[in-house]
């Protein structure tokens, strides 16, 4: 596994986990790394610090292991997926179609979910709908 920091176009920084260089370059190519402050495609590498293994530190702290991190937000968004999938509507393929009647009705407070192709995505940002991307952990694994 390696870790990059990395930077859209809007210099929003975050970090990422590939399992090897070509991996992050082969979805970067193909346009499926998204910033996660603003969902642009547009990503880059950005100045990292040097990491050093073998060093263990003396400050107790359950993140140094990162089997519990990955264990730990796996967790959080399981809990997220079920919080969406109680109080939100399921809308499937129709979410960009959906999404929009709900956002052109200033009186609809409906929450719904679905699923958008990056072409929409970006057709509704331009619009000024933002929309949150989240990562739908299989509740079952």
């Amino acid at each position: 596994m390696i870790r990059y920091n990395l930077k859209c176009h809007n210099d929003h920084e975050f970090e990422s986990w590939f399992s090897d260089s070509k991996e992050f370059e082969k979805l970067n190519k193909k346009k499926m790394l998204e910033c996660i402050y603003c969902s642009s495609n547009n990503i880059s590498k950005s100045i990292m610090a040097p990491s050093i293994s073998g060093f263990k530190s003396n400050i107790p702290n359950e993140f140094n292991d990162f089997e519990k991190l990955l264990k730990i937000e796996k967790r959080k968004l399981i809990q997220v997926r079920k919080y969406i999938e109680k109080n939100f509507e399921y809308v499937g393929k129709n979410f960009s179609q959906k999404v929009r009647e709900i956002y052109y009705d200033k009186k609809n407070k409906k929450t719904i979910y679905g699923k958008t192709t990056p072409k929409e995505k970006k057709e509704l940002a331009e619009e000024g709908i933002d929309l949150l991307s989240i990562p739908w952990v299989d509740k079952e694994n």
